[in-house]
This record gives C-alpha cells, sequence and structure tokens, in this order.
C-alpha cells in the first residue's frame, strides 16, 4: 500500500486506540480502560525523557541565585562571571549542531545518555571548582548537555507517542524546563551554590537509569533496519493486545520510501521537497528567540527594579505563573490545534511587549509615574504567560513532527542552532538595546512578534490528529 494511498483512505480507517466512542453496552467502557492501560509505556517513556528537560532547566536557572556567592568564594570579577553564564549557551550552540548526528548515529535513547553524562560530569566540575577554569569547562558542559536535550527530547516524545497523545505528552518537554529553571531559583535561596550543583545531577541520575527501563524510538529502529526489535518496541508502546500491523506498515512504507532517496546532507535541506518543512522549523525558532524571550528572561529582575516593583515578588510570580501556564498547555494542545495556540500566543506577546513599552516611556518622559509599576507587572505577566501558553513550547513539537526521519537529524540540528544562536543574541544585545531605547526595545519586539503572527497564518500548517507519516508526506509532497 502507497503512501498516498493511506492519506486518501485516512478518513475511513482510524487506529483502533482512537475508537473511545463506543457505547457501555458495545464494550466502550473496555475498549476505553484497555486504551488507558496500554498507554502506561508511552507515559513512562516520556517521564525518563523529560527528566532531561528538567536536567535542562536546571542548568538554564543555576547562575542567576549563585552570582553573588560564587563570585565571592572564587574571587570572580563580572567579566570573569559573565563568560561563566555566557558560555552555557555556546556549549549548546556545539550540543544541537552535533545532536542530530549522535541521535541518528547511536538512536534517541544512545542520545540521552550522552547528554546526561555532560550534564553529569558538568556539575561534578562546577562542585569542585578551585577556580575560574574548571568553573567554565563545568558550564560549557552542561551547556553542551542540554543543545542535545533540547533536540532529542521533543524527537523522542514524538516518535513514540500515538497521534492522539503526541502534542500534550511532547509539550511536557517545555513544561519540565520551566519547572527545572524555577526549582532551582526557588532552593538556589536557601542552598550553598556547590550544593545546588549536586541537585542537578538528580534528574540526570533518574533518566540514566530509567532508560534502560524503556524501549528505543521503534521510527529509528525501522530506519536502521533491526526489525525485530523494532515490533518489540512497536508492541510495547501500544500494548500487548493491541493490533500494530497497519501502524508498522505504515512506518515502514514511509521509511522504505525515504530510504530511496539519497542520503541527506546539509545542503540537500533546502532543495525543493525539503524546503517547506526547513522554513516551517527554522523560522518557528527565529521568532520564538528573536521576540524578546531570553532578554526578559535573563533580565526580568532588572524589570521590575528599575520600574520601581519588588524585583524578588516579581520574579517569584513570573515563575509560578510560566509553570502554571506551561501545565495548562498540555491539557488542550491536541484539542485546540497547534496554529490557534501559536496565533493566541504571538497576539498576546504583541500586546505585553506594548505595555511594557508604554510603561517605560511614562518613566523616561516623567508621565503618571504612580502607574509603571503596575504596567511594568501587567506587560511582563501578560508576556510570559502568553510565551508559556504557545510560542514556548508549539515550536518543538512542530518541529519533532514536520521533519522526515531521513533528514531529521540535519535538519532538527540546524532548527535547534538557530534556537540557541537566537537565544545568544538576545540576552547579548538586551542590554544595549535598553540603553539605547528602553521602550524602544519592547516596541521592537512587538513587531517581531507580530510578523510572527503573519508567519503562523501563511506558512504554518496545523498538525494535530495526524501521524508523523502523513504531516511529513503533506509538507514535503
Amino acid at each position: 500500500m502507497s503512501i498516498k494511498e493511506d492519506l486518501e483512505r485516512e478518513e475511513v480507517r482510524e487506529p483502533l486506540m482512537d475508537k473511545k466512542n463506543l457505547s457501555d453496552e458495545q464494550g466502550g467502557s473496555f475498549v476505553q480502560s484497555r486504551s488507558k492501560e496500554s498507554a502506561w509505556m508511552v507515559y513512562l517513556s516520556t517521564f525518563v525523557a523529560v527528566c532531561g528537560s528538567f536536567a535542562f532547566g536546571s542548568c538554564a536557572g543555576y547562575s542567576s541565585p549563585t552570582e553573588n556567592a560564587i563570585r565571592e568564594d572564587l574571587s570572580l570579577s563580572l567579566a570573569e562571571y559573565s563568560v561563566f553564564g555566557s558560555i552555557l549557551t555556546f556549549g549548546a550552540m556545539i550540543g544541537a549542531i552535533t545532536s542530530g548526528p549522535i541521535a541518528d548515529l547511536i538512536g534517541r535513547k544512545g542520545a540521552l545518555r550522552v547528554a546526561a553524562s555532560f550534564c553529569f560530569a558538568g556539575w561534578l566540575a562546577i562542585y569542585f571548582a578551585q577556580g575560574v577554569l574548571a568553573l567554565d569547562l563545568g558550564r560549557l558542559a552542561t551547556g553542551y548537555g542540554m543543545g542535545i536535550f533540547s533536540y532529542v527530547v521533543p524527537v523522542f516524545i514524538a516518535e513514540i507517542s500515538p497521534k492522539n497523545l503526541r502534542g500534550a505528552l511532547t509539550t511536557t518537554n517545555q513544561l519540565m524546563i520551566c519547572g527545572g529553571v524555577s526549582v532551582a531559583f526557588i532552593i538556589g535561596t536557601v542552598l550553598t551554590w556547590r550544593a545546588l550543583a549536586l541537585t542537578g545531577i538528580v534528574p540526570c541520575a533518574i533518566l540514566v537509569f530509567g532508560l534502560f527501563l524503556i524501549p528505543e524510538s521503534p521510527r529509528w529502529l525501522a530506519k536502521r533496519g533491526r526489525e525485530e526489535e523494532f515490533q518489540t518496541a512497536l508492541q510495547k508502546l501500544r500494548g500487548k493486545e493491541a493490533d500494530i500491523s497497519h501502524e508498522a506498515t505504515e512506518i515502514k512504507e514511509y521509511i522504505e520510501t525515504l530510504e530511496r532517496l539519497p542520503k541527506a546532507r546539509f545542503v540537500e535541506l533546502f532543495q525543493r521537497r525539503y524546503l517547506r518543512s526547513v522554513i516551517i522549523g527554522v523560522g518557528l525558532m527565529v521568532f520564538q528567540q528573536f521576540g524578546g524571550i531570553n532578554g526578559v528572561c535573563f533580565y526580568v529582575s532588572n524589570i521590575f527594579e528599575s520600574a520601581g516593583f519588588s524585583p524578588s515578588l516579581g520574579t517569584i510570580i513570573y515563575a509560578i505563573l510560566q509553570v502554571v501556564v506551561t501545565a495548562l498547555n498540555t491539557t488542550v494542545i491536541d484539542k485546540a490545534g497547534r496554529k490557534p495556540l501559536l496565533l493566541v500566543s504571538a497576539s498576546g506577546l504583541v500586546l505585553g511587549c506594548i505595555i511594557t513599552g508604554i510603561s517605560f516611556y511614562l518613566k523616561v518622559n516623567e508621565l503618571a509615574i504612580k502607574s509603571v509599576p503596575a504596567l511594568t507587572l501587567t506587560g511582563i505577566l501578560l508576556y510570559i504567560g502568553s510565551f508559556s501558553a504557545g510560542m514556548g513550547a508549539v515550536p518543538w513539537v512542530i518541529m519533532s513532527e514536520i521533519f522526515p526521519i531521513n533528514i531529521k537529524g540535519v535538519a532538527g540540528s540546524l532548527a535547534t542552532l538557530v534556537n540557541w544562536f537566537g537565544a545568544w543574541a538576545i540576552s547579548y544585545t538586551y542590554n544595549y538595546l535598553m540603553s539605547w531605547s528602553s521602550y524602544g526595545t519592547f516596541i521592537l519586539y512587538a513587531a517581531i512578534n507580530a510578523l510572527a503572527i503573519v508567519f503562523v497564518v501563511t506558512v504554518v500548517p496545523e498538525t494535530k490528529g495526524r501521524t508523523l507519516e502523513q504531516i511529513q508526506a503533506a509538507i514535503n509532497a
């Protein structure tokens, strides 16, 4: 059966797991309970994978609560600590470049082990550091692990999940990143900087142990021609009693079609057959980062302080709101769809930037000074709430869905690299932009987020409720 025939017959042929609307008299309750029972391995595998996301968040959140203590204990200058903080993104860029080839060569689980090992070694180097060299090498190593995690975790989850759960489960990647950042910030106020480094090892240890309990991605196994392991892994993920014949056939036929194409190299990503998926994946990463998120995230305390609002209270509210909204996002992404969430999110980002820009304009021109703290709080909370509702998680979900498996490694590495470059560029330029014009900075971010709305409307497809093979065949037809 061809992929084209598969797509034409989609409306009349639904997977067994999706047939939940039978009445109780017809055995609907039995089917539904079997569906829940068969999904436990998918949930366990997702939990193990997102331990890597939590480790990612722990790395990202480490430098904020530890700056004063590290500088005092190791006698670091501001410039030396700035290198320590920023070298994380350089490590992540290197990790992003190598993540795709590593995941293609040794598997998704193998790549997760590599990332966990680098983070583990990096945290130990930071813990035992007596000078700036060990500190920076440790930070570089954790950044490298972050770069791999940022690509492999959403890809692995997307490849193991049934289509009706894929959006929600992939979104837990962003939820756990937010959780890791928030936990590091909160416990960093009571632990020493060395003790906080040791806590970063915990999610890595859980990940490495958990990988022994879960199967490899069936799609990667099929791509490598490991037929028996492919069947076993897919059966584990769908349940002992599930009929996997249709899904297995669809996966193998699609991979066989792709394998007849030349092996993908970087320059081949820009061929016509792949160009649309590359534009979508890379474009979403550009708008996610250049909309200003890392400028706001890294300097949120300074934003609140300069506006006359309590920086500690503002940051705590910010962290809690980020986690809550991201958690709510996991419950609606497979119902509302990817595209509506992106549009609502980007619209909120525009409004949040405009409100924050107005607050700084009033402050600079000494107009309605008493309203500045409230406006700033409103604008920043609307900004982070909107980002968490869509632009934070959904680009990673779509990136994990749209690239065919024969280019997924190279294309995913490119998209992840662009994301980390954007993170560095925004965090590096933020202070320069604010010194140029505080309100102008946020108006610039508002304009970029407005362009994101246009991009989503005109270029990004809806991927809800479709298998990976159907999505990729439609985009890359």
